[in-house]
């Protein structure tokens, strides 16, 4: 038990998540031109293209009232960040341990922080999203509500959910490599199947009820709520989420810490 709350809470290793974590996210724009300004050019042009595609080819509209393209573009960036920060844990996951062979092999490492890296470097996309979608909301809406400052509750349960699912992935595709593949297509899947390009009010009450099984799908209309409607969000429901998603992540600790005794004879 002791153990597993070390893998959960992970204190003792919090200087060494954060040195991987920022030597990652150096790694990934060195050399570049523009930068870390790729953080936040490229969800925007993602956000023009998808705002062209569903507002003007397909005619999409997100209720009965009259919108700008910037309102349609500000709900649709919003299940946006939550899905960027989202696929780019889980994509990178089932890779983890595979690029760390000599981490596996020659050093005595806390493998187990590996998902706490991912998700920390991740995090750096995160927190520019939220500062475009604050500036989009002030444009649209002339200001932002008081129930932002609820914003960091409502995402809180996408810790333990990609962390937890790290651990997963990450043991498992040591073992099965095709396990990246399939992710990859999953999450493809995944876009269109949460509520990014639609309100989640928009599918029958019955699939409603099935739709909300997608721990994004909550976490994505609450975002919309606090940021544009100016609703506090269901904290009941966000209770139950993260309840889910952090004994999906104990489970996903418990598996990685029995997994990982055979992770050096496959690296």
């Amino acid at each position: 038990m002791t153990s597993l709350i070390s893998y959960l809470i992970p204190l003792r290793y919090a200087g060494l998540i954060r040195q991987f974590a920022s030597r990652e996210i150096q790694a990934r724009y060195r050399q570049s031109w523009l930068g870390t300004f790729w953080v936040v050019l490229t969800p925007l042009l993602m956000l023009v293209v998808y705002t062209f595609v569903f507002r003007h080819v397909f005619q999409m509209r997100w209720g009965t009232t009259v919108e700008s393209n910037l309102s349609f573009a500000v709900r649709l960036y919003a299940g946006l960040a939550v899905f960027n920060f989202f696929a780019e844990c889980v994509s990178r996951a089932p890779r983890l341990v595979l690029e760390q062979p000599h981490l596996v092999k020659k050093v005595v490492f806390p493998l187990e922080v590996l998902p706490w890296v991912n998700v920390v470097a991740a995090m750096v996309h995160m927190v520019a999203a939220v500062l475009v979608l604050l500036v989009l909301v002030s444009v649209d809406v002339g200001r932002v509500p008081l129930t932002a400052l609820a914003l960091p509750l409502v995402w809180l349960p996408l810790i333990p959910l990609t962390v937890g699912l790290g651990w997963w992935l990450a043991a498992i595709g040591t073992f099965i490599r095709d396990v990246g593949q399939v992710v990859m297509m999953l999450v493809s899947l995944l876009l269109f199947l949460s509520p990014i390009f639609f309100p989640i009010e928009a599918l029958p009450a019955g699939v409603r009820t099935w739709a909300y099984l997608n721990p994004l799908a909550l976490v994505i209309t609450e975002t919309r709520h606090v940021l544009i409607d100016g609703l506090w969000p269901n904290w009941m429901a966000l209770a139950m989420v993260l309840l889910a998603c952090g004994l999906m992540a104990a489970l996903g600790a418990a598996f990685f810490r029995s997994a990982r005794t055979g992770f050096a004879d496959v690296v």
